[in-house]
Parts: C-alpha cells; structure tokens; sequence
C-alpha cells in the first residue's frame, strides 16, 4: 500500500513522517512543494501517472490566516487549484484521496460542537478557500475524505505552542485572547488518526464512509485556557493576561466559537481520542 504525502515538510506532514514507522504494511512518499507542486496540473498528472499511488495525503495548505487577506490569489492557488489538481489526479488513476481543511469554514456563531453537517459560512479569505477546496474535491472525486480540524500545533513547524514558550522566554507578562472558544489539535494525533483511516481501507470498499470528517483532541478551552496550561506544563513562570478579541485587533476575523463534534469519526473508525490537555502533555517543543 502506497501513500502520498504532499506538503511533506509542514506540520501535519512531518508529524506522519515522525509516525510512519509504526504502520509498517505502508509505503510512504513524502513529497514537499519542491518535490510536487500540487499548484501545476501537468506535474501533478505526470507525477501520479509515473507513481503507483494507493492514498494520498494533502496536508498541504496556505495556512497564514491574516497574510490571506492580502494574498487572496496565493491562498486561492494553494488551498483551493491544488486539492483541485489531486482530485482530478486521484480520480483518474483510482486513488483515495485524504483532504485536510478547517474549522475556519464555520462562522463562529454557534454555542454547541459543530457537526459535519452544520452549514459553512467562513469569515475570510483563508476558511473561504479551504471550503472551496472541500468543494473541489468533492465534485472531482468519489472517493475522498475530508477532514476537518482545529487549533493543530506539535513539536514541528510554527504554531501557537511555540509561540507562547518562545515568548515566555523573554516575557513575565502576556496578554492572550480569552473569549475566542475551541479545541487545540496534536497533530501527532491528527495523523494518527488519518493513519488509521487508511488502514482499514478494507472495511470501506463502498462509498458510505466516504466524506467529511471532524477531528481535534477532545476538551473546550480559550486561547488564554490553552495558553495557561502550556506554561503550566513547562513550568514557565510568567503572568498570563485574559483579553477580549477586540482589545488584539488581526486582519482577518476569526470565528468565536470552533469547538469540533467528533461523534462521526469515533463511532465509524472506533477511533479514540485524547484530551487536550493530555495530548499536550506528550508533546516536547
């Protein structure tokens, strides 16, 4: 069994290179943008053509929610041509196709966990093109999964995690956003999950599971929640500040409330799922 990984040394894609190894029945090809740029349809089609490819991955996205704002065509190009080039590709040579997208396609405004099936209404540009993404692939291949997620961060790449024990070095004092509501994902355990997705291809030999899906660690929190409990983990002394989304104004708006329903994933998969807070406990910057 063959599979994909696009968008190989970002986040999610180095958290499936860090667990590889523990699904040995898998043949991995990790591929960054240098490698496959999933922006250029005739790469894409040679690649897929020259390749024997059972799954593929796409963890690749333009994830710089404020930057999309002002660089809408690049967002567009990435998030939203890209999944339409692999979905074609996938499509064409029988290949199931493994899309990541966000809680960003929600507007915000609900009080209990989004479903799969709650109607989108992204805020801006970058939750904007991962639904349209979504729609691509969808429309351009029946066997497809997409998988909606939140908050990722990890030991890899940029994320908030980071963010805050970078600034805890420097810093006694931080002011962080209280009142904006979710579910923080180890993406670790996003791959994990995705991993196992794929390993019981045998038991989804129609369409029925086929679709969108939710996933997060489990657990509701703020930003301030999350960010508490990061310096709590690293014993980081510093003053952590609750502030209202108004008092840090960003280009673009985020939705207020983004916590994930899980309830489809785990009972099709029996995949579980940990607690937030456990899953950052298992996670060294």
């Amino acid at each position: 069994m063959v599979v994909l990984v696009t968008g190989a040394s970002g986040q999610l894609g180095q958290s499936l290179q860090f667990i590889a190894s523990q699904y040995p029945g898998m043949q991995f090809v990790f591929a960054t943008s240098q490698d496959l740029d999933i922006t250029n349809e005739e790469r894409v089609t040679s690649f897929f053509e020259s390749n024997k490819i059972d799954f593929c991955i796409n963890t690749a996205a333009y994830t710089a929610v404020d930057k999309a704002e002002s660089e809408s065509e690049k967002a567009h190009l990435v998030n939203v041509v890209g999944p339409k080039n692999l979905a074609i590709a996938c499509q064409k040579n029988n290949v199931t196709l493994l899309h990541i997208s966000t809680d960003f396609v929600f507007d915000g405004t609900a009080s209990i966990p989004y479903m799969e099936t709650e109607i989108t209404n992204p805020l801006g540009v970058y939750g904007q093109t991962k639904l349209e993404g979504e729609k691509e692939v969808i429309s351009n291949c029946d066997k497809h999964f997409i998988i909606r997620t939140s908050w990722v961060y990890s030991q890899f790449g940029n994320n908030f995690m980071k963010t805050m024990l970078r600034l805890a070095k420097d810093r006694t004092e931080l002011n962080v956003v209280a009142d904006q509501i979710g579910t923080p994902t180890n993406a670790v355990d996003l791959a994990d999950a995705i991993l196992k997705i794929i390993s019981l291809g045998s038991q989804y030999s129609t369409l029925e599971k086929y679709g969108i899906y939710n996933f997060s660690n489990e657990g509701i929190c703020s930003w301030y929640d999350f960010a508490v409990e990061i310096f709590k983990q690293n014993n980081c002394n510093i003053n952590v500040n609750p502030i209202p989304t108004e008092a840090y104004p960003t280009p673009a708006k985020r939705p207020k409330y983004s916590v994930l329903d899980k309830s489809k994933i785990k009972s099709t998969f029996g995949i579980t799922i940990k607690s937030w807070q456990e899953a950052l406990a298992q996670t060294k910057a």
